[in-house]
């Protein structure tokens, strides 16, 4: 493990190096990143999974670029051009693309201008004019050079001025100079190309628009990306060419006076203009692309990890609103376990519409089971079927609420492998109602059932590299599975084979052993289970929870690698496993020193204090500390609105540039990022999160585009 590489990432992440060093030994260990963050806190200093993962994301590119250093040292030695300042300027760079500057001079070239005219044999007549001689004459020179593929004077000059012109073009400290004056001063132009089909004018703010590349926020890049790929405008980044050429002329020609001065001057011009300027333009634009594709993953990580981790609403029976218009409204009775009790469909809206026959089998539907909840899908006709819910329960005086549910992803769901193996005998629109009503019961249980792509809280997320998106999508699913902890004796497959240390083998492993053995008794039986061996049950045991077993301490977040502590704890304090999460428990615990009983037991004040925490609440759930769904018992029109009223809404999605949220309208509202706070704001997460219930101001009204702004300030507070 080189020290350097250490180094490097615990300055980047403004961390200690031990930590980056203890984390880097646990992960080669075959430790997972949510186990590391949970029970070896005491080697990390508490670090958590997010800073885990960018540690070992860090490790990797450090290693690849000490690889690629050393490889592109090998090639220039071989090549015999290797110096101790070349090996001086390689040992220097910290990115790749440094790097690469560094060896363009010397890596095979496809064939160009100066490859070709090096294969007739002008290199020596580019080196002679590069010594600038005084005296002499540049066409008597090239004379020397005449031959059959070589026939004019005017042929031989030219191909030696194109060698020069890769020279400069390849220049590893011009290229860097290049690169500077376009990150620090750059601006990006766009023009609206004569002929496209950007009929909705949706690209419209970039049909004349330059901004400088160094305030250039992502989702613009991504915007702007979009529109030059499907042809709408064209781009390029303006900057100071000409002081530019000017420096890079006068390294070559040293500001002597020369025959070959106008040569190589008109050289380097082309060699800049030509290859230098394009080149560089298009690394900066992929790397801008790069770091907006991160940020908006980031976003979409962010948002999936809240809407995952919503708040359950625990034991409440749930009717599924899926709705549609011609096809009807599936409806789904599901009880407080999620299991269905009835499907049935009803037609509400045009262009079959049979209000009266849907209220009748809604009322049915609510007398016949204790319904204390409708979940109504947010996608097609959710807005007109939620004004028919609302007014049956003004009309009818109903003790039952309402809450619009997310649907993003239930048809990919309802259409799945999974679906089809749980509910065999329905049709996708009926599963896509179960969904729904799970959603609310679980929505961690239920989401991680869809492909976490599928689940739209992203922007731009179609423009996104699949492969890193869906690394950093698996990794969120994981972690917010494993900072709730999962029932092993209810949990799918699907949520079981997130757990650290389990893959979907061993998940459908706990499946087939719980259907022929029964309920899992305790933590310790996992060893039996096939496919679970020591270091599996080592990863695994800890977030996987036993609710009624034969070892209370089997339903709390305690390792089983902790339990003799556990008991020390409690018979120093002489209480006993009975007394979990009692007034007693808490009082006793309140004066205690963690670090004295550290020191104490000889342990460390992270598993102490877990612990403590587990033994006083032993069964708080994560998710709790978030705002739960918002229930409505009346719907919201546009006409009701005023600019300054005030709100209460869900926030649907975050943004770059704002977040949506959703105050019962047809469309969700947007609070833009400069209507969040009085100070300034550098990302909307700062301040909200998907699923958090916000307090809102109206602060415009568009009736045409049936468009609200909203605003977390108040109005007159704004003005202030």
């Amino acid at each position: 493990m080189e020290q350097e590489i250490i180094v490097a990432i615990a300055k980047s992440l403004n961390i200690k190096e031990h930590q980056v060093k203890s984390t880097l030994e646990l992960l080669e260990q075959g430790n997972t990143v949510p186990f590391i963050a949970r029970y070896r806190k005491e080697m990390t200093n508490g670090l958590d999974e997010e800073q885990i993962r960018v540690i070992q994301e860090n490790y990797a590119y450090q290693q690849n670029l000490k690889k690629r250093k050393e490889d592109v040292e090998r090639l220039i030695e071989q090549q015999g051009k290797l110096t101790d300042e070349i090996k001086k300027q390689i040992a220097l760079c910290d990115k790749l693309s440094a790097v690469e500057d560094i060896y363009r001079p010397y890596q095979q070239k496809r064939k160009t201008r100066a490859t070709d005219a090096q294969a007739k044999g002008l290199a020596p007549l580019a080196d002679w004019m590069l010594t600038l001689p005084k005296n002499g004459s540049v066409e008597e020179e090239a004379k020397k050079y005449l031959k059959d593929d070589v026939k004019t004077i005017e042929e031989a000059i030219q191909g030696a001025k194109d060698i020069i012109a890769e020279k400069a073009s390849d220049d590893a400290e011009i290229r860097k100079r290049i690169r500077n004056s376009m990150e620090k001063y750059g601006q990006i132009i766009t023009k609206e190309k004569k002929k496209h089909e950007d009929v909705k004018k949706i690209y419209k703010n970039y049909y004349d628009y330059h901004e400088r590349l160094s305030t250039l926020a992502s989702h613009r890049i991504m915007a702007i990306d979009r529109a030059e790929k499907e042809k709408v405008i064209q781009v390029n980044i303006s900057f100071d060419e000409e002081y530019q050429l000017n420096w890079a002329i006068s390294k070559f020609t040293k500001k002597r006076n020369s025959i070959a001065t106008p040569y190589i001057e008109e050289a380097v011009a082309d060699g800049l203009k030509r290859l230098a300027f394009p080149s560089v333009e298009r690394e900066i634009r992929s790397e801008l692309s790069e770091k907006a594709h991160e940020q908006s993953i980031d976003v979409f990580s962010m948002n999936l990890e809240k809407l995952l981790l919503q708040p359950p609403m625990k034991n409440k029976m749930i009717l599924g609103f899926d709705p549609a218009f011609r096809t009807g409204c599936k409806l789904a009775v599901i009880d407080e376990t999620g299991k269905l009790l009835k499907i049935s469909v009803i037609y509400p809206h045009q262009p079959n519409a049979k209000i009266k026959e849907a209220e009748g089998i809604m009322l049915d539907l609510l007398k016949t089971y204790p319904i204390q909840i409708i979940a109504i899908g947010n996608g097609t006709a959710s807005r007109e079927s939620e004004a028919f819910v609302a007014g049956l329960i003004r009309k009818y005086h109903l003790d039952v609420a309402y809450t619009i549910v997310s649907e993003a992803g239930a048809s990919v769901y309802s259409a799945s492998k999974l679906a089809r193996e749980e509910f065999p005998d329905l049709q996708v629109e009926q599963r896509s109602a179960i969904s729904i009503a799970r959603r609310v019961i679980d929505p961690l249980a239920e989401l991680i059932k869809i492909d976490p792509q599928s689940i739209g809280v992203g922007q731009y997320q179609h423009d996104l590299p699949t492969k890193r998106l869906k690394e950093r999508l698996d990794f969120v699913v994981a972690k917010a599975v494993n900072r709730v902890g999962v029932n092993v004796n209810t949990a799918s497959c699907e949520l079981l084979k997130n757990v650290s240390g389990l893959t979907s083998a061993t998940a459908k492993s706990i499946v087939a052993y719980r259907e022929e053995h029964g309920e899992i008794k305790n933590r310790k039986e996992l060893k039996k289970i096939p496919k679970v061996g020591a270091k599996s049950f080592e990863q695994a045991a800890g977030f996987l929870r036993i609710e009624d077993g034969s070892e209370p301490l089997d339903r709390t977040s305690i390792h089983p690698e902790s339990y003799d502590l556990v008991n020390q704890i409690l018979e120093k304090y002489h209480v006993g496993v009975k007394d979990m999460g009692s007034e007693n428990i808490k009082e006793i615990f309140k004066g205690i020193s963690i670090e004295s009983l550290a020191n104490e037991l000889h342990s460390d004040i992270y598993t102490i204090q877990d612990i403590m925490d587990a033994l006083e609440s032993p069964l708080r759930d994560y998710r709790d500390q978030y705002d739960a769904p918002m229930l409505r018992s009346d719907v919201l029109e546009l006409e009701d609105l005023h600019i300054g009223d005030q709100l209460e809404g869900v926030v649907r999605n975050v943004v770059d540039f704002g977040a949506f949220v959703d105050i019962g309208l047809h469309e969700d509202g947007l609070v833009h990022i400069s209507k969040m706070r009085r100070q300034r704001v550098t990302h909307p997460s700062e301040v909200v999160s998907v699923g958090d219930v916000v307090k809102v101001w109206v602060y415009n009204i568009d009736m045409e585009k049936e468009k609200v702004q909203l605003s977390l300030l108040p109005l007159n507070c704004e003005k202030n």
